[in-house]
């Protein structure tokens, strides 16, 4: 397997606004979506929930394909809090999913001020976020029949 560091070196982190997308660029993202929660893990949900309009959309692009994406989003009842979710890689072991995060949440405190980022975290993806230093906040509940957990991070 080639070298974490390598898989990355060359990529960059893309973060948009909703309205500055490219209709290419939406399209990939959607379809990526699309092939993780939909194929995957057979999520029969409306993915185009029209939080994506208000939403700052962070992915990586490699070969014209987005092969890691997330979106944040401010709390509507709180500014002071970013969520993040629809948070995947293509292709994982390759260090793509910890460069999306650690690129995204750096990006994030810059266009979307907040005091804490929360997300709803698929179970067996905690240690991964734990890795950034997301605590949990809560017990752990079904959402789209998957085990999920609320986690946040004070900045």
């Amino acid at each position: 397997m080639k070298n974490k560091i390598n898989e990355t070196e060359n990529l960059k982190l893309i973060a948009k606004k909703f309205s500055e997308l490219t209709t290419t660029e939406l399209y990939e993202v959607l379809k990526s979506r699309a092939e993780i929660f939909v194929v995957e893990q057979e999520i029969i949900y409306v993915d185009m929930d029209n939080i994506d309009y208000n939403s700052l959309h962070c992915f990586i692009e490699k070969d014209n394909r987005v092969i890691a994406c997330l979106r944040a989003f401010y709390d509507e009842n709180d500014k002071d809090k970013v969520w993040i979710g629809r948070v995947l890689t293509l292709e994982h072991g390759h260090g793509y999913g910890s460069f999306l995060l650690e690129q995204s949440l750096q990006v994030i405190k810059e266009k979307l001020p907040c005091k804490k980022i929360v997300a709803h975290a698929q179970k067996h993806a905690l240690t991964f976020y734990q890795h950034f230093g997301f605590k949990v906040t809560s017990e752990e509940f079904l959402e789209e029949g998957i085990v999920h957990i609320a986690i946040e991070l004070e900045l």
